[in-house]
């Protein structure tokens, strides 16, 4: 009997828990339209916006936005994405919306990141990135 009740006691106490991670996981999933501002507050209470992540209608990441400590804006990065559900194009901006760079991506057969090329504004290629994926069995 008093193993029953220990066992009772135990479930009674991982329960919300539990439905805490089941509701984290489930507002993590959903960023559908979502805007996420993030804000740096200092001691004597006075904030400021840091930056800015808008997400499509489908869930996925269209635009960042980061600003320094003035408020202005330092950059800003636009994602575009294909009819495949993967990112096709990365552009970086700088503080006066012109483009510094944009990137293209290769996948490979489990829709991981193969290759990926930065190119300049007027489309010379600058760099070349290799992804490598490493599975340790333990």
């Amino acid at each position: 009997m008093k193993k029953i009740i220990i066992f009772l006691s135990c479930l009674l106490l991982a329960m919300p828990a539990a439905m805490a991670q089941n509701e984290t996981a489930a507002k993590a999933v959903n960023k559908k339209n979502m805007v996420v501002k993030e804000w740096n507050t200092s001691a004597k209470g006075a904030r400021q916006l840091d930056h800015i992540t808008t997400y499509s209608a489908e869930g996925k990441k269209i635009e960042e936005i980061e600003y320094d400590t003035a408020g202005k804006q330092k950059w800003r990065k636009r994602y575009e994405w294909g009819a495949n559900l993967r990112m096709t194009r990365e552009l970086v901006y700088d503080e006066h919306n012109r483009l510094v760079n944009y990137k293209t991506f290769e996948y490979n057969e489990f829709g991981k990141k193969k290759v990926q090329y930065t190119y300049s504004p007027k489309g010379k290629l600058q760099s070349t990135k290799v992804y490598e994926y490493i599975t340790q069995d333990e």
